[in-house]
């Protein structure tokens, strides 16, 4: 396979303090509303009354994520694109040509991630381009280096799964086997894989 550039996200170690998510929208001066790294909580398990009105954890779970675009090696985003405007670089970062894209928002549907965000000002989508000016100078992106419990890292694919492991969906996280994301995650101890969760995302995006 041709050089693929990922992530990598230690869900154990997130705190979802979302350094990364200030970090990313720090960077690239995003307007408030658009984010293109998104940090949120995902948990479950119930509350048992106990006598004495105490409430007693029942297989109680929570972990952190934190997700942007995800770089897939079937990117659906590029496929869908009437105007040309998404393009997989040959490290396989995947960009928006912005003064292409017409603001159809089909990228935004096509994608599971929600990575492609709408600038309703510009009238174009925006995304994560994995910092690539900091690519060119041989640095990481914004997000990696922010995180305080260097919960992220970003490198070559298959570098990142012989260091790491091949687990690349957890849940809430949809099945990787529609987009093939360049992702690879150490999954929390309490992590559902993806199609077996019994939890729901605790910190809706609004929130964030």
């Amino acid at each position: 396979m041709a050089q693929q550039l990922g992530f990598y996200f230690n869900a154990s170690a997130c705190t979802a303090c979302k350094a990364c998510q200030v970090a990313c929208q720090d960077k690239n001066d995003l307007p408030a509303g658009i984010t293109w790294r998104r940090v949120f909580q995902y948990g479950g398990g119930t509350w048992v009354p106990q006598p004495g009105g105490v409430m007693a954890p029942n297989g109680v779970f929570a972990y952190g994520l934190s997700i942007a675009c995800m770089h897939c090696q079937d990117a659906q985003c590029t496929q869908v694109c009437p105007a040309g405007a998404m393009t997989k670089r040959d490290d396989g970062v995947v960009l928006i040509d912005q003064d292409k894209c017409i603001g159809c928002r089909y990228c935004e549907w096509a994608c599971p991630y929600g990575a492609p965000r709408f600038d309703e000002a510009q009238g174009v989508m925006t995304k994560c381009t994995a910092c690539e000016d900091l690519l060119a100078q041989g640095q990481k992106p914004a997000c990696v280096d922010a995180c305080v419990m260097r919960a992220l890292d970003f490198g070559d694919l298959n570098e990142l799964r012989l260091r790491y492991g091949a687990v690349d969906a957890i849940e809430p996280l949809p099945s990787s086997t529609y987009t093939q994301p360049s992702m690879v995650i150490t999954p929390h101890p309490a992590a559902q894989l993806t199609g077996t969760g019994t939890g729901a995302i605790l910190m809706l995006e609004e929130e964030l």
